[in-house]
């Protein structure tokens, strides 16, 4: 028996509903952690990690936003410049003057464009990763694939935001 979801006004059955639930179930648990956060709290570093929840909702933000432009336009939407890795390393922090209340709303905006883009994509059309030690040399990803990998990239990201929820006051996400 196949699941149904739904994404705005259209209802996804089987293989797209099974990843838009499962994706939407990780982003729950992930927005959950920062439940009745202030945001000196979202940005406070609980562990000898560099981590905070609100640096992981924005590093998730970013990094779905990413790869739904990668399903859309090829590797080249994921050109490396020259301060990459500085850019990418600010995406696990919560900056001055960004509040958890805005990084949730940016969220929820990247989390609607995806949520229709898996109705429409064909989930075979595949790319080139970008090249990136990372990376199997003259890897493919379709867009089925990349799908899933936001989806395991958001449920690693919501497990360690529980971690850092737990060490700031003690609430968990389950049990």
């Amino acid at each position: 028996m196949s699941s149904t979801e739904t994404t705005g006004t259209t209802a996804l059955v089987g293989e797209r509903a099974d990843i838009l639930e499962t994706l939407t179930k990780h982003r729950h648990f992930l927005r959950f952690t920062a439940r009745g956060l202030s945001d000196e709290q979202a940005a406070q570093r609980s562990t000898v990690s560099e981590l905070c929840i609100g640096g992981l909702i924005k590093h998730v933000t970013a990094t779905e936003e990413a790869w739904v432009e990668f399903i859309l336009n090829g590797p080249a939407a994921m050109a490396p410049s020259g301060d990459d890795w500085e850019q990418h390393a600010l995406t696990f922090r919560m900056l001055p003057g960004e509040t958890l209340a805005v990084l949730l709303d940016r969220y929820a905006q990247v989390a609607r464009r995806t949520d229709e883009l898996v109705a429409t994509v064909d989930l075979d059309a595949a790319h080139p990763l970008p090249e990136a030690p990372w990376f199997e040399p003259g890897a493919r990803w379709s867009a089925r694939r990349t799908l899933l990998h936001v989806v395991a990239e958001t449920a690693q990201h919501a497990g360690h935001a529980d971690i850092l929820r737990e060490a700031i006051d003690g609430a968990k996400s389950m049990g």
